[in-house]
């Protein structure tokens, strides 16, 4: 008997020995052939506000600027985000949506009236970007402009105007101003948000007291000739469920016409280090910071999970969209910079907490609609840095131009074993990952490794049985508050990436510590 006893002691150890060593495995199994679900490229979209220098300085220097531009929009920005694939650009605002007036940013630039911007900086705006101004930009760029109408502060007759100057061809005094505005055909703007963070700074509604004005608002915001818009609802801050029930229960109640006035239902969520009292430095963190950060933005996940709970109880058919439209990093400004412009850097876990967000977007794309990152230029988590003539690529932006290749893509649904990252007795999963497939049949993969101190191995399952070539990139950088400043060699760039081995269906990738990576597999 003790014998026995001794061997299933020895055997009981080995097989918790086996499953440890198996739970340390990293293995990504990829399901091509159940590949069905098309992922929105607005996913990828931008945010650009009336706040600090992201329009004035960072978009708009005036026709008569020193730096070049193309009808007072600068040219080098542009060039950047055409390159980056900017799919959609939201605008005004934001918290400015709800104090603006957009009759007051239209006509002749010196006849335009001035208005103080209460909400960042308590700054005088010109008004000298507006509405055909944006939309000039979104022309630019190719992408589709997102309006977001003014539901606070403004009336339901302001907001049916703007959709119908931007939007009518037809014989009326809207329409004639557009005209006299130097605009001749109608700009067909799909895209309308109906407030902003009404239970907040758009008017601190009850979610019963802003669904009552919705209804309203979209009633009026009318659809011109063949164009339907697409008419985004305020939605949940974080973990408002209330606010989405109450939403999702109210609309479901309306007759299928009335339904149809509610398209999308935003979600508002940014990535905060220490909470809201103490956001932390954008540059001068540590170990713990990146941590906290890391797990505070993988949270993304969860707040997605539940609300679309509450949205498919009621819209089981899926008629309603998520719209993820403000999320991102948000730290204290850099110091000497005025506290309501939100200027902050943007180091190499900027560039993993985009990487981890789009991951989780893309997981999602049987839902989300569109995700909007804060910001586009000069604010929190942007793309691009400007000071007078130079301008500064992020690593946010380098993510963005690396993830494109998911845009339109159809979604490649995973499963996902990995080892923990731990810090001071807490863990989170170190990898993050998704994949997709484009139109000419090659597959993408995206992992991000948390770990900022080990390299991790990672199996790839293809789950094709056929010969590939392989290439990749990542983003990396020797310590984990790198960044790309003025005047300074960049240093967190994508570059090259072939740290992997095929073999027999599997790719078997060293992927570097801190690192977002993508990978192209194609059939020879």
């Amino acid at each position: 008997m003790q014998n026995l006893a001794k061997f299933l002691a020895t055997a009981f150890i080995c097989l918790i020995l086996v499953n440890f060593s198996r739970a340390q495995e990293n293995i990504v199994t990829l399901q091509p052939a159940k590949a069905k679900t098309v992922i929105n490229k607005n996913i990828y979209g931008h945010f650009a506000e009336h706040l600090g220098h992201c329009i004035y300085e960072g978009i708009w220097v005036g026709e008569n600027s020193a730096i070049p531009n193309v009808r007072g929009i600068r040219t080098d920005v542009v060039t950047a985000l055409r390159e980056m694939a900017i799919p959609n650009l939201r605008w005004p605002g934001g918290c400015f949506a709800d104090e603006y007036h957009w009759k007051n940013g239209i006509g002749p630039s010196e006849k335009r009236p001035t208005m103080i911007n209460t909400n960042w900086g308590g700054v005088t705006e010109d008004n000298s970007f507006g509405t055909n101004e944006f939309l000039d930009l979104c022309e630019q760029l190719g992408c589709e402009p997102v309006i977001t109408g003014n539901v606070g502060s403004g009336t339901v007759e302001e907001m049916s105007q703007w959709v119908e100057y931007v939007n009518s061809d037809n014989i009326s005094p809207m329409t004639d101003l557009r005209k006299a505005n130097g605009r001749q055909t109608a700009w067909k703007v799909k895209f309308w948000g109906l407030g902003n963070e009404s239970w907040g700074c758009g008017g601190s509604m009850s979610p019963e007291f802003y669904f009552d004005q919705l209804m309203r608002y979209s009633n009026f915001a009318r659809d011109y000739g063949d164009n339907r818009l697409y008419r985004v609802a305020v939605g949940p801050n974080v973990d408002d469920y209330n606010w989405t029930e109450t939403m999702m229960r109210l609309w479901s109640k309306k007759s299928p016409w009335d339904q149809r006035l509610m398209n999308g239902l935003s979600l508002h969520y940014y990535t905060l280090c220490n909470g809201w009292g103490d956001k932390g430095s954008a540059t001068a963190f540590n170990e713990k910071d990146w941590f906290s950060t890391l797990r505070a933005t993988g949270r993304m996940d969860e707040l997605i999970n539940k609300h679309l709970a509450i949205m498919d109880k009621y819209d089981p058919e899926h008629k309603v969209g998520l719209v993820v439209d403000e999320w991102g990093n948000w730290f204290d400004v850099e110091p000497g910079t005025n506290p309501g412009f939100l200027f902050q850097q943007n180091t190499l876990r900027d560039a993993l907490v985009a990487g981890i967000n789009l991951n989780i977007f893309n997981n999602h794309a049987d839902r989300i609609v569109m995700a909007n990152i804060a910001q586009m230029v000069n604010v929190l988590q942007s793309m691009i840095l400007t000071r007078k003539e130079q301008m500064v690529l992020t690593p946010t932006y380098h993510v963005f131009k690396m993830y494109k290749v998911h845009q339109g893509g159809t979604l490649i649904p995973i499963t996902l074993s990995c080892r923990d990252y731990t810090v001071d007795g807490e863990s989170l999963p170190s990898i993050s990952v998704s994949a997709s497939k484009d139109t000419s049949g090659k597959m993408h993969v995206t992992l991000v490794n948390l770990d900022p101190n080990s390299e991790n191995s990672v199996t790839v399952n293809m789950g094709i049985n056929q010969n590939v070539a392989v290439s990749g990139e990542v983003i990396t950088s020797k310590n984990m508050n790198d960044y790309n400043d003025f005047g300074q060699v960049p240093k967190v760039v994508a570059a090259k990436f072939d740290k992997f081995k095929v073999s027999n269906g599997q790719l078997v990738v060293a992927l570097p510590s801190k690192s977002v990576v993508c990978l192209e597999i194609a059939a020879k």
